[in-house]
């Protein structure tokens, strides 16, 4: 166990600095190849109706979402109807519902401070 211990840390240590040495490099290329996103000046305004834009972009797309959510729907009641369900779809939605599942209860407790009982202790 110590021996997996000791090569653990050679190995975080040898990331760490891979990553000083070479972190800055990539986040100026990253910056350079994505100039044309930048805004500049970065003043408080500029932030602030970038953000406005991207908040109503989003609501505006609403509609089309639901539309499509509902057409999928009826989609998958049709297979449902004709018995044209594959055991891999199933298991496919099975699995989607499970994460959906899951991610609901991480949220919960995540909100209630990553208590699992919801009390402080």
């Amino acid at each position: 166990m110590a021996s997996k211990l000791n090569t653990l840390r050679s190995k975080a240590a040898e990331v760490s600095k891979l990553l000083s040495d070479h972190g800055s490099t990539y986040y100026k290329q990253t910056l350079e190849k994505n100039k044309q996103y930048i805004q500049d000046p970065p003043t408080i305004e500029k932030c602030q109706e970038l953000s406005n834009q991207l908040l109503y972009t989003r609501l505006a797309s609403i509609p089309r979402r639901y539309d499509a959510f509902w057409k999928e729907l009826d989609h998958v009641k049709q297979l449902v109807k004709t018995r044209d369900l594959k055991r891999e779809d199933m298991g496919v939605a099975a699995l989607f519902g499970l994460e959906c599942f899951t991610w609901f209860c991480a949220g919960k407790i995540i909100g209630r401070g990553c208590t699992i009982t919801g009390y402080y202790v």
